[in-house]
């Protein structure tokens, strides 16, 4: 059986008229006018009008919706609105029957829920909508590592670790030859210990939370996006986050023009610079809508909702009590009650934390004690400090939630091909 094509729909052009072409891929829309069948072609590239007479119109006219097909025929102009030009199909083979009624309708036309569309995320993925998220994150994947590689070097860490790294309780555990291993929430300690030789590392990469959360914004598999750099403070690497946001905005709104129409979206790359708030200035937005939060209070979800309504869009909110923060984070000089960190929010939504680390291991390890943490579990991390490690700073930038501002959507499981939540594990 010949499946192999000679080109894309998307490599179709006006100047190729006349040329004999061999497409494939899957009816669309297909409908009968007299003894001319009309079809629809759709490939991953974009659609195409096909024009069946005689025998190729008696083939395609039997076949379903979604079936896969191999046209073979001849590019000519059109008298179609919708179309550049189209396909006088000379020959068409079936491929692949999809057989109906489908699950779900790629076309949209009967509307899923978001539930029964993920049950069916392949299917799903013919859905223009759909595809052109995936093809934002595509672009978005691309603007963030060719910015950073300028600079940073790219690591993968290791996602199944020996020990809960940060100290946190919401890990995944799992029995590994006869030990208890955990699945990494972050790569927070291991690209620390990378700025020891290699001075500026990134990584992009999933990690896991075991958050009984079903919210639009939570996953327990999620996408995160990581730097640390020796030598720079954290007002270095705001600028750092800040100017990718930029840049991923701008790509995107250049790069998907036609993937923004089909959801529709309308994306505009920020002004910059990004707002900057501190936690003090957050707690008195907050008491003036009657709530009496005192420093050292964090800020939860009604909380931010408050701020977010005075700053909708991208701002850094700065400064927060050292409380409030990791072991990890740094005090400012003369007042080490106040860390040297940040969150990045658009609106409510948080998108990254970061901030200045200590260096000290004797420092770490009093911080490790004052938040109740055994330091006996970070003795290799301590040790790693221990043989010069540099100044360094560093941020964990969600991916997932960055792309629902990049697709206008409000569930973080539209951006997702395969999302995990609390109740999700299939397919």
């Amino acid at each position: 059986m010949e499946f192999t094509k000679s080109h894309d729909v998307a490599d179709l052009e006006e100047s190729m008229i006349g040329n004999h072409v061999t497409l494939g891929g899957w009816i669309e829309d297909l409908r009968k006018m007299g003894k001319i069948v009309f079809v629809t072609l759709r490939d991953a590239s974009g659609r195409c009008q096909i024009v069946a007479k005689g025998q190729a119109g008696s083939d395609i006219s039997s076949m379903s919706r979604q079936s896969v097909i191999r046209v073979h025929g001849t590019l000519q102009a059109t008298k179609s609105h919708d179309f550049d030009f189209e396909v006088n199909a000379g020959s068409v083979q079936l491929l692949t029957e999809a057989v109906h009624p489908l699950p779900v309708d790629p076309m949209g036309r009967l509307q899923s829920n978001i539930d029964t569309r993920l049950n069916h995320r392949a299917l799903d993925m013919r859905n223009p909508r759909t595809s052109a998220i995936f093809r934002i994150r595509h672009t978005a994947l691309q603007s963030i590592r060719n910015y950073l590689a300028k600079r940073y070097i790219e690591i993968t860490t290791p996602k199944i670790i020996g020990s809960a790294s940060e100290g946190g309780a919401n890990l995944f555990s799992l029995e590994y030859f006869g030990r208890t291993a955990y699945l990494a929430q972050s790569p927070q300690l291991y690209k620390e210990q990378m700025t020891l030789g290699l001075e500026r590392v990134f990584e992009v990469s999933n990690f896991y939370r075991a958050e009984n959360s079903n919210t639009g914004r939570h996953l327990t598999e999620f996408t995160s996006v990581d730097i640390e750099a020796a030598f720079m403070d954290y007002t270095d690497v705001m600028h750092t986050l800040e100017t990718l946001i930029y840049k991923i905005m701008q790509d995107v709104q250049h790069t998907c023009i036609s993937q923004l129409s089909s959801i529709p979206h309308h994306l505009t790359a920020p002004a910059t610079p990004f707002e900057v708030i501190t936690y003090e200035d957050a707690l008195r937005e907050v008491n003036e809508h009657g709530h009496k939060l005192k420093f050292g209070d964090d800020l939860q979800d009604a909380h931010l909702r408050i701020v977010g309504e005075n700053h909708p869009g991208f701002y850094f909110l700065t400064d927060w009590p050292m409380s409030l923060k990791p072991f990890y984070i740094m005090g400012k000089d003369g007042n080490p009650e106040i860390s040297k960190s940040f969150d990045l929010q658009y609106g409510h939504l948080e998108l990254s934390s970061g901030g200045t680390r200590l260096h000290n291991a004797d420092m770490i390890k009093e911080r490790l004690i004052q938040q109740g943490l055994n330091p006996e579990q970070f003795t290799e991390h301590l040790g790693v400090f221990k043989c010069g490690m540099p100044p360094h700073s560093g941020w964990g930038m969600g991916l997932d939630r960055l792309m629902t501002i990049l697709t206008g959507t409000s569930n973080v499981r539209e951006v997702v091909l395969y999302p995990r939540d609390p109740v999700r594990l299939l397919p």
